[in-house]
């Protein structure tokens, strides 16, 4: 296996040139704070985003919990990538890292100035010092159950030539923007009563549905777990109808608010004319 390291200050936009570098060096596999990615996606580690200190944050990224590092090594071992990129803030991180998952010696230290112009690494700074946001080089929906309840925006990056990251004649790949839990932006919480608007939104919206009655929630962003209540309209299917509500409701409620919903019950309470 062979492999490259990719090193800078924090902020400088390393995580976001990382699949660049992959496409042009077709490297397999990267590891970028805490996480091992394989192909596009996460296959093991526990991301330093979701730390709630910065010294937490650090830790993981290290790999300095030995269960953290077996788990990825154990990983790296399986899904046996041709080559590797590290990612870390100097030449003495990433050789830690390297250490604690038992890697190869580097083959070739990459340096963010030398890829990167002095505007893009200063727009970097401004995305993570002034609005608090970071890029993991792995989709959205690979992320959604890691960071559930945390802000999460896909950035689509299209390029005409094939990645190494998707089979077939693929021209697209995207990275995940995220709000980490130890951001000094702070912390953030949905009300109740959003939930019950949305839910009364998405009544109005669907063909079929009379009301909507009652709106209950777990109130938890890692598991939501959502109870409602409704009316159908006569003429219109029961089951069908009901369906289509929890769907798109499910489908509302996490693009609205990043939660990770893992049940809707809908209970029809009787039929309204129409």
């Amino acid at each position: 296996m062979k492999v490259y390291t990719l090193t800078g200050k924090s902020g400088t936009g390393k995580s976001y040139q990382a699949l660049n570098l992959c496409r042009e060096k077709n490297i397999e596999s990267i590891i970028d704070d805490g996480l091992y990615i394989y192909r596009n996606r996460v296959e093991a580690g526990i991301s330093a985003k979701r730390q709630s200190t910065m010294v937490g944050a650090i830790k993981t990224a290290l790999f300095n919990l030995d269960e953290h590092a077996e788990a990825v090594s154990e990983s790296i071992r399986k899904t046996q990538p041709k080559s590797l990129l590290i990612i870390g803030t100097s030449d003495k991180m990433t050789d830690r890292i390297i250490a604690r998952l038992g890697l190869p010696p580097v083959s070739e230290r990459i340096y963010i100035q030398d890829i990167t112009t002095e505007a893009e690494r200063e727009a970097a700074d401004r995305e993570r010092h002034q609005n608090g946001k970071h890029v993991i080089p792995a989709p959205t929906l690979q992320l959604k159950r890691t960071f559930a309840g945390y802000f999460l925006d896909p950035m689509s990056i299209i390029k005409g030539i094939n990645l190494p990251f998707v089979k077939g004649d693929a021209h697209m790949n995207e990275k995940t923007v995220v709000r980490p839990t130890f951001s000094y932006m702070g912390s953030f919480f949905i009300s109740d009563k959003v939930i019950i608007d949305i839910a009364r939104c998405v009544g109005s919206r669907i063909p079929g549905i009379g009301r909507v009655i009652k709106v209950t929630e777990n109130t938890l962003p890692d598991n939501l777990e959502v109870n409602t209540a409704v009316t159908v309209l006569s003429g219109h299917p029961v089951w069908e109808t009901a369906m289509d509500f929890q769907k798109e409701l499910c489908d509302i409620i996490e693009s609205m608010t990043a939660f990770n919903v893992v049940r809707i019950d809908v209970e029809v309470r009787g039929m309204d004319d129409v």
